[in-house]
């Protein structure tokens, strides 16, 4: 594969739980992917350092697309300061199971590209479904 790779920087297990649930739905999933799990005791300065590490595994060449799921949180912050130390990586926060679904069914786009992909999908899976359903 030689697309963008992606990195889950999430609290606990959310980003796994939203991997295995979208490799459920698609098979496979197109691109190369690292999770990492934030604790409430982690050491972040530590945790910097690993994402920093992944990202620079993960790269073939087209960047590193970072998830993140509450921004202002430390995942997030953690996210923030990777992607200012290691270049082409685009960080995104509020991921959910709409967005990362939107960025796998779009493989080869640019980093740039994927991460408005990334934020378009995520905002159009959130609506209230009583109105969904009227429509």
């Amino acid at each position: 594969m030689n697309n963008v790779s992606v990195l889950l920087i999430t609290h606990n297990r959310i980003g796994r739980a939203l991997v295995e649930t979208a490799q459920t739905m698609l098979h496979e999933l197109p691109f190369r992917l690292a999770l990492l799990p934030i604790s409430q005791t982690c050491d972040p300065d530590k945790e910097v350092q690993v994402a920093q590490d992944l990202c620079r595994q993960l790269d073939n060449g087209q960047g590193v697309l970072i998830l993140t799921d509450a921004f202002g949180s430390t995942p997030s912050n953690i996210a923030g300061r990777t992607a200012k130390a290691i270049p082409k990586t685009a960080v995104v926060a509020g991921v959910n199971l709409p967005m990362v679904l939107k960025i796998a069914n779009y493989p080869n786009l640019t980093l740039q590209e994927l991460a408005e992909n990334a934020v378009a999908g995520g905002q159009r899976g959130v609506l209230q479904c009583s109105q969904a359903v009227a429509e």
